[in-house]
Formats: structure tokens, C-alpha cells, sequence
């Protein structure tokens, strides 16, 4: 299904100003459509039985009348029609007289009519249509005679009926000028629309641009304030809110700062003493077969965690260096296979327990000290952590920047937890929290993933198929430095 694409704001704000104007002038047209309709209507009505009363009043009737007589009382009021010519119709008992034998003046009276002449001795009218659909205004107006003040019916009824087609022509005439004017009245309003759709645009430009500048960093940007409407109170709470989140990420930079400072510094400092303290464990080593049991596993207890204190102490003071942006790459051509072997070589783990796929003629330009240190600590911990055998495979793809390295190293454990995974990467992070005084000091996988994204590589972290977890290294067989 194609999807429709969104109409831009300035888009909606004219439509919205056009549709507006349009339901104005619309109704604006139908009211006064409507009012002048009934003035022309109501005018031409009243006039037509103010008059038709009158001339009935006037008329010199002796009762009986006959035929005759009838028909000179039509033509007579037939000739005095405001404001348009009558047609005359006239009824006394039996007897019917009409002005004219053309217009089917009979007709147009209705028995409702009829009726409403019988209830009201002033008269009635009403508003009907001919066969062929032309408006008409029927008239009723009862003759009677005044005694003191009292009406008595004289059973004469004079029914009028006129055309309305010039009042019908004047509503027709202002419908059409109404819909002419509104044609140009609406091609008016784009104008206004413009320049409101410009005033309410301009300032959400500038917030637009402003918020993309801070997503960039640039904490300073600030809006200019215009006015004191919606969006100018709007603005003012952007450079607000600009002001405090540059005053909270300038704390966080101060205090992020001076933990790193504080570590790097710590670390330093006991660097000096922890050297010293690792050579009189050595020698103390040696010995310990000659002292007696306790004193040796306190000798042996001292030596191995004064070990993994000095591991710690260069683990937290390669992590400064990769917070201060301070590391750097020492690149150097290297045979990829080789330097596989000469990692496993220098541990001791060129045996059973890791097992190698190394395709020959693999060259990339990397450093190969960082490279020594993220393959040593994946197969580290796997063996640690997941078992042997560690399955160590290294082969190459083309990427849309290059072509690229990319190293598995699998082990035989039960895999990763679903829940730890997110979290594998993160610094001391320990899949067992109850394994505290584990040998990792749960910096490991932090340092080596550092090492790989500055080399402009990625690791993740995942479970095979079967069973195992599978760390997956990708970065370019040219590193940038």
C-alpha cells in the first residue's frame, strides 16, 4: 500500500487559514442570503395584502350580488395590483369570478388557504408554485362590513395571486454576486495566510536549528526572543532550558574530569609501591617451601592478590587513557595468523584446549601490542569463564568501506545469559555477583572493546548455535590512525 506522504506545516497552516476564510465567507453568505431573502419576500407580501385589504374595503358591495356584480368587483381590484399585476379570484356562495382565463389563478388557492381565510377576518396568504414550478404568492382576504368597530362577514372572498419572479431574479442576483465575491475574497487570503504561515514558521526554524546545534554539542545556542506571544514564551523556555542543560553537562565534564584525573593519579601512585611489592613477593615465593605450611599459604595468599591488585592498577590506568582520549595507535603491517600464534604461544595456550583455523597470506595494519591484548582477553576469558576447546577462527569480507578482518572466538561453555548480554561490555561488570574475588577484575572486555573501536572495529558479544558463547570481531584490514 503507498503510503501518503505528511503535508509540511506551512502546507496545513494555509489550508487551515483558506478553510476558515472559506466557512466565513460561506456563511457570511448563506445569513445574508437568507435575511435578504425574507426582506424581499416579506416586502413584497405585506404590501400585497395591505393593499389587496384595502381595495376589498373600498369596494361598494349590495348584497346579493350576482354574477355581474362579481365579476365587476375583480376586475376592479384586478386593476389597483401593487407591487406586481394581480390575477383575481373571487368566491360568494356558489358563484366564481376570476380576471383572467389564462392564469390558473384557481389553483394556486389551496384549502389551507381557504381555511385560514375562514379563521382570520384580516386575511391570509401564502406561498405556493404553479405546475411548472414558478413561485407565486396567494393572497385570501374576506370582504366584511364595519359596525361600530365590529367586522361582519359579507361571504365574499377575494383571493390574489401574483408572480414572484423579479424577487426570486433579486435573490438570484445576490447568490451570484456572493459566490463572485468569494472566489476573489478567498485568492485575498493566501496573502494573509503567507505571512502568518511566515510569522509562526520563522520562529520554529530557529528552534529547529537551534536544537540541532545542541545535538551537535555546541550548548550555547540560544534563540532570539520576539515578542511576547506563545512562541516567544516558548523560546525563552528553550534558552532556559539550554542554560541549565549547559550548566549540568559542564558539572558532569567537571566532575567526569576529576574521577579520571583521580584514577589516573591513583594509579600512579601505586604503581611505584605495587612494583616493589611484587618483587618481595617473588623472592618470597622461592622460599616458601621452606617455611612452615600457614606461613606459606599466607605467603602465597599475599602474593597472589597483591597480583591481581597491580593487574587492576594497569587496567584502570589504561581505562583513563581511553577516557582522556589519550591512546593511541602504533601501526604496523602484521601477518594476522602469525600474531595469533605468538598471542596463544605466549600464554601457553598452543595446545588442545584452542583449536585455530588461520588462513596464511592475511595482512592488515594494525597495532599490534592492542591486538596482543584483545585476542589474549577474549580467549582468556573464555577459557575462564566458558571451556575448552576454544574455537579461534580468522577470516576476512569485503564491507562497503574495505575489506574487513573479522575473528570468532567460540568456546564450549553454556553460553551467555539472555540478561547478562546487554551488560558483557560494561566496566565491572560480573555475570556472577556472588563471585566477587573472582581472578578478573571485570575491566577486561571494557579494555578490549576500546581497543577494537580504536582501531575502527566493532565486538559483539552473542551464543552460537549449538552451545557457547561467540565473540565476534570486525574491523578494517587498514586501521586509521
Amino acid at each position: 500500500m503507498r503510503r501518503i506522504a505528511p503535508l509540511g506545516l506551512r502546507t496545513r497552516l494555509i489550508a487551515a487559514f483558506l478553510l476558515v476564510a472559506a466557512i466565513t465567507a460561506v456563511t457570511t453568505a448563506a445569513l445574508t442570503y437568507q435575511q435578504a431573502r425574507t426582506a424581499v419576500l416579506k416586502q413584497s407580501q405585506d404590501t400585497a395584502v395591505s393593499t389587496l385589504r384595502d381595495q376589498v374595503e373600498n369596494q361598494p358591495l349590495q348584497l346579493p350580488l350576482d354574477q355581474a356584480q362579481l365579476q365587476r368587483v375583480v376586475n376592479d381590484i384586478a386593476k389597483r395590483g401593487k407591487p406586481h399585476p394581480w390575477n383575481i379570484f373571487a368566491e360568494y356562495g356558489t358563484l366564481r369570478a376570476s380576471s383572467t382565463t389564462t392564469a390558473p389563478t384557481s389553483t394556486l388557492v389551496t384549502e389551507q388557504l381557504r381555511r385560514q381565510v375562514t379563521a382570520h377576518p384580516h386575511g391570509a396568504f401564502q406561498r405556493v408554485t404553479d405546475a411548472s414550478g414558478n413561485p407565486y404568492l396567494a393572497v385570501g382576504m374576506p370582504a366584511v362590513w364595519l359596525h361600530s368597530d365590529v367586522r361582519e362577514p359579507t361571504g365574499v372572498v377575494v383571493f390574489a395571486t401574483m408572480p414572484l419572479t423579479t424577487e426570486g431574479k433579486t435573490v438570484e442576483a445576490m447568490v451570484e454576486a456572493a459566490k463572485r465575491g468569494a472566489v476573489p475574497g478567498l485568492a485575498i487570503a493566501v496573502v494573509p495566510a503567507l505571512l502568518a504561515a511566515r510569522s509562526v514558521l520563522r520562529p520554529v526554524r530557529d528552534m529547529r536549528r537551534a536544537a540541532q546545534h545542541l545535538g551537535r554539542g555546541r550548548l550555547d545556542t540560544r534563540i532570539e526572543v520576539r515578542g511576547a506571544d506563545e512562541l516567544a514564551g516558548l523560546a525563552r523556555t528553550f534558552n532556559e532550558t539550554a542554560r541549565a542543560l549547559e550548566r549540568s553537562v559542564s558539572e558532569l565534564r567537571d566532575a567526569e574530569t576529576r574521577a579520571r584525573r583521580f584514577a589516573s593519579d591513583v594509579s600512579h601512585e601505586l604503581r611505584t609501591p605495587l612494583s616493589g611489592m611484587l618483587a618481595v613477593t617473588e623472592v618470597l615465593d622461592e622460599d616458601a617451601e621452606r617455611l612452615d605450611p600457614d606461613t606459606a599459604a599466607a605467603l602465597r595468599l599475599v602474593s597472589s592478590e597483591t597480583g591481581k591488585l597491580a593487574v587492576l592498577v594497569e587496567d584502570l590506568m589504561e581505562i583513563s587513557r581511553f577516557d582522556a582520549r589519550a591512546a593511541e595507535l602504533n601501526l604496523d603491517d602484521v601477518d594476522v595468523a602469525e600474531a595469533v600464534r605468538k598471542t596463544l604461544e605466549l600464554r601457553h595456550w598452543d595446545d588442545e584446549r584452542v583449536v585455530t583455523e588461520l588462513p596464511s597470506q592475511v595482512r592488515a595494519r594494525l597495532d599490534p601490542r592492542r591486538f596482543d591484548v584483545v585476542l589474549a582477553n577474549l580467549v582468556g576469558n573464555a577459557l575462564r569463564h566458558g571451556g575448552a576447546p576454544v574455537h579461534v577462527t580468522v577470516r576476512t569480507e569485503a564491507g562497503p568501506g574495505g575489506p574487513r578482518l573479522l575473528i570468532d572466538v567460540a568456546d564450549s561453555g553454556p553460553g551467555i545469559a539472555p540478561e547478562v548480554l546487554p551488560h558483557i561490555f560494561d566496566r565491572f561488570f560480573k555475570a556472577d555477583a556472588a563471585r566477587t574475588r573472582s581472578a578478573g577484575s571485570g575491566l577486561g572486555l571494557a579494555i578490549t572493546l576500546e581497543n577494537v573501536r580504536l582501531h575502527g572495529g566493532t565486538l559483539r558479544a552473542a551464543n552460537g548455535p549449538a552451545r557457547g558463547a561467540v565473540f565476534t570481531l570486525d574491523m578494517p584490514l587498514e586501521a586509521d590512525a
